[in-house]
């Protein structure tokens, strides 16, 4: 795809106007519609206060840098690479901090790349080969073999989870994103309507385990002043308990260190 079109293609998913994306980038009206025709080529500089805002994630302004010619601006390191050392450090010392709670670190495709021992809470009975590495951990949240029997509000839950990604999905196309999704559902009987705990801001997964019903919600982190496109795209989740009886029983099935 030439740039001209790619830029269209974004800004028409970011429902904006040439205009508005004018105002936003500093430029005219006038200078966008003529990139977008190919009728003028940016420099390296106007690419990047376009993608910035479109707000691509650093992946895509790299790939918008490409299709205008230019080489990427944003590395993407390895996740063994000593060089990233530092993040994945903190990020296990965030996941020790949130002990008893279960917490867990996942990639842009939600794989596992690190997790507390609260984790083990939400894969006891798993089918072992969801656990071999690399662990998908949306596969592992609603596959049959996996968490799903044991989610005691599994349709809400699960909505939950495919609203996210088509939300992604709707924002930044990408190939295996769309694959997972529709794996995803086709682990799902067709969705029901929303129960009396579906409320948008908030939704609680109600867990059968060794250590009696916990009710939990999540929260997601991300590393907003990211430079390098494998950081920017790695997530800690963090499991909150959503009553009292859940943080007692955390707490008390919590290992002594």
């Amino acid at each position: 795809m030439n740039f001209g079109t790619a830029l269209k293609d974004w800004r028409t998913r970011r429902h904006l106007s040439q205009l508005d994306l004018a105002l936003r980038a500093g430029t005219t009206q006038r200078h966008v519609s003529f990139m977008e025709s190919g009728r003028s080529l940016p420099g390296r500089g106007m690419v990047l206060r376009v993608a910035e805002s479109l707000e691509l994630p650093l992946r895509e302004r790299n790939g918008l840098l490409f299709a205008a010619g230019f080489a990427p601006s944003y590395p993407e390191t390895r996740l063994d690479d000593p060089a990233i050392r530092p993040v994945l450090d903190g990020l296990r010392r965030l996941l020790d901090g949130h002990r008893p709670y279960p917490a867990i670190v996942v990639d842009r495709y939600g794989v596992l790349v690190a997790a507390n021992d609260g984790f083990r809470l939400l894969t006891e009975g798993v089918a072992p080969e969801l656990l071999r590495e690399p662990v998908d951990t949306l596969r592992l949240a609603l596959h049959p073999e996996g968490m799903a029997p044991r989610v005691r509000n599994l349709d809400d839950w699960a909505r939950h989870i495919l609203e996210r990604l088509r939300s992604d999905l709707a924002r930044t196309p990408d190939d295996r994103l769309a694959a997972q999704l529709a794996e995803l559902e086709g682990y799902l009987p067709p969705p029901s309507a929303p129960g009396p705990e579906h409320l948008g801001f908030a939704v609680p997964v109600r867990l059968a385990t060794s250590a009696g019903e916990l009710r939990l919600i999540t929260a997601i982190t991300t590393f907003a002043t990211a430079a390098d496109v494998t950081v920017s795209e790695l997530k800690l989740e963090t499991f909150l308990p959503a009553d009292a009886e859940t943080a007692e029983r955390l707490h008390t099935t919590s290992p002594v260190v």
